[in-house]
């Protein structure tokens, strides 16, 4: 696909005292409200004594007028075009499970506040500019596609004096943005009229064009623009999933991390022969997180592809599924933690690695953070790299599947526990209602499917329920540090996964599943194992322990008495400094603010549609404290379109 210069249309008129995260107290200026991904706000006007009077402010509709949405949907074709990696790998005789692919989806946009502008992308190729206080529109940028913006927002650079600042982000068909803050024209001087084109020769090996763009926005530290990226799952060979660093004025390349070490480079040797070669994933396609004191930046990679077989790259395939603390300035590796080796699960890392301190009696330790798909909270140590709680080596076991080596032992703290489930058996089959618990046993009996867990490797011509599933235990949400508890608070998800793996005509086995591939009744939004389905958990970062864990999300299809299940979630929560964490995520479409103490739900709003994202609060010019959610998804499990709005919300 040949890539054409981006021309923007319409442009409508209109803390701590820490250095690593200072900013404007009543603003959110970068997705993680500072640049070291806490996300907890110094702001304190809402408090658990007033928040039950929390109400809408505002509502700003994405949509737009109806001419341009048919604009929208003939791009959203292009771009599943543009996408496209051939077929889906089948089973051998039929009755292949096709995993959920990459999709023109709604919005996970996280807003930022910067001096008085709210800005966010939109699931209809626009990039706004909005006023706090009202959603009122302040710009409009209309960005041809056919990739659409960033599906999870926009990054912010200040300037340096004499260039002002600027918006960045990516676009799902390879292309770096950047716009004027204040106008939304393209940045002068940056790129080709403001467009940087991602998709080089280098990054995508030599190979035909397959799937490489961004969904995630960038970090910005100093004058470097950070990136990572989204790349197939599917064949293996294909783009590549470095992380690059681009020049903020410029848009010219100052360096590249190389994902899957290059012959002659550390731990090129970690795949074995030709195990290396044109292998796409190992790719960040979360977030980034960066020490700007001390010029770290930490990027969490997570599991190459194929991520359900791994015999064509025999050993622990560094930097895959691994957290790599590296120079912000040159990226230069510093140090790395593999989280999982030779990932055959798809335990992507993609959460935003938190920075906080961790105190153990007087000695405060300057530390990282990081949960996976594996629901296990790993702290290091975030400039050695060394475990601030103990890791352990422990034995799983080999797999079946011919050709397949796994990892003899995988990492696992020794002083959290799981945040999610990783194991089944018949007696957890869920009996929230008769009907559930008949159907569930005659699902797996009648397919004969044998229980796996963590780290135990999908069976071989027999149908594995794995815990956790391929959306978690954790995702791309990660923690918010509540700082005035020292809590690290986590949402996670309770969807197992049924796979197997069967022979097929190709040099790799393909994956199947019976009926469904998350381990829920067929036909339904019920999973079959008992509740939680989804929780929001606290853990104590002086002491590694679970603080408190609650049911987070509410089944309505069940009876009246037995729907606080919990519910499948994609998102994050957000803390402030009276004691408050909120969060939306969950598929149910509610959103909620709870005690961070002690996890009692203290308010809950339901939305015209779930918001599979990560809030953010502000303080308007008016001097209210607001709090800002989008909400465009529906189900988690069947992902409609169902609204498309940002919701602000205030005190009376």
């Amino acid at each position: 696909m040949r890539l054409i210069p981006m021309l923007l249309a319409g442009v409508l008129a209109a803390g701590p005292a820490h250095q690593l995260f200072a900013q404007a107290a009543g603003d959110w200026p970068t997705y993680g409200h500072d640049k070291g991904g806490q996300r907890h706000s110094p702001l304190a006007a809402i408090t658990p004594a007033n928040v039950a009077q929390l109400a809408p402010a505002w509502t700003y509709h994405m949509r737009p007028a109806s001419a341009d949405v048919a604009q929208v949907d003939a791009a959203a074709a292009a771009q599943r075009a543009a996408e496209a990696v051939g077929p889906p790998p089948a089973a051998a005789g039929g009755g292949a499970f096709t995993r959920q692919r990459s999709r023109f989806a709604g919005s996970q946009a996280t807003p930022l506040i910067i001096n008085g502008v709210m800005y966010t992308t939109t699931p209809y190729g626009r990039v706004v500019a909005l006023e706090p206080e009202t959603g009122r529109e302040l710009w409009v940028a209309t960005i041809p596609g056919p990739g659409q913006p960033s599906v999870r927002g926009v990054e912010y650079w200040p300037g340096d004096g004499q260039t002002q600042p600027r918006l960045f982000f990516g676009t799902r068909d390879g292309r770096l943005l950047a716009l004027d803050a204040a106008t939304g024209k393209p940045a002068a001087g940056f790129g080709l009229d403001g467009v940087v084109n991602l998709r080089t020769p280098e990054i995508l090996n030599g190979l035909e064009t397959r799937q490489y763009g961004m969904t995630s926005p960038p970090i910005v530290w100093q004058n470097l623009v950070i990136t990572g990226s989204a790349v197939q799952e599917f064949p293996p060979r294909g783009a590549a999933g470095d992380v690059r660093a681009w020049d903020a004025r410029t848009g010219k390349l100052v360096w590249v991390f190389h994902s899957v070490p290059r012959p002659g480079e550390a731990f090129h040797e970690t795949w074995g022969q030709g195990g290396a070669d044109a292998r796409s994933g190992a790719n960040v396609w979360g977030f980034m997180t960066v020490d700007a004191d001390r010029g770290i930046v930490y990027m969490p990679f997570a599991a190459p592809s194929f991520d359900r077989f791994g015999g064509d790259r025999p050993g622990d395939n560094l930097y895959s599924s691994t957290l790599v603390a590296a120079d912000a300035a040159t990226g230069k590796r510093l140090w790395h933690f593999q989280v999982v080796r030779h990932d055959i699960w798809d335990n992507d890392l993609q959460a935003p690695p938190v920075l906080f301190d961790v105190m153990k009696g007087k000695r405060r330790i300057p530390a990282v953070a990081i949960v996976s798909k594996n629901g296990l909270v790993f702290v290091l140590d975030r400039v050695t790299g060394k475990p601030v709680f103990p890791v352990k080596q422990v034995k799983f076991p080999a797999s079946k599947v011919p050709g397949e080596i796994t990892s003899p032992t995988q990492p696992i703290p020794q002083v959290t526990p799981p945040l999610s489930r990783t194991s089944f058996s018949m007696d957890d089959v869920a009996d929230v209602t008769p009907e559930l618990k008949a159907g569930c046993t005659d699902w797996v009996t009648g397919n004969k499917m044998v229980s796996g867990g963590l780290y135990v490797p999908v069976g071989f011509n027999e149908v594995t329920i794995s815990f956790p599933g391929l959306q978690g235990g954790g995702n791309w949400g990660g923690f918010t540090f509540a700082a005035d508890r020292r809590y690290l608070i986590v949402n996670t998800s309770e969807l197992g996964q049924v796979t197997a793996l069967v022979p097929s005509k190709g040099p790799l086995p393909v994956e199947r599943g019976p009926v469904s591939g998350r381990f829920q009744l067929p036909g339904s939004k019920l999973m079959c194992q008992q509740p939680p389905w989804g929780k929001l958990s606290a853990v104590d970062t002086s002491t590694g322990k679970i603080a408190w864990a609650v049911p987070l999300g509410v089944t309505d299809e069940l009876p009246e008495g037995k729907r606080l299940t919990g519910r499948p979630n994609i998102g994050g929560p957000i803390s402030t400094a009276s004691g408050l964490t909120f969060i939306g995520a969950s598929d149910d479409g509610r959103f909620r603010a709870f005690d961070s103490a002690t996890g009692n739900m203290l308010w809950e709003y339901r939305l015209p549609a779930a918001a599979h994202a990560t809030p953010a609060t502000y303080r308007g010019k008016d001097g209210r404290q607001y709090v800002v959610i989008t909400a465009t998804g529906g189900s988690f499990l069947d992902s409609p379109l169902a609204s498309d709005v940002v919701m602000a919300f205030a005190l009376p």
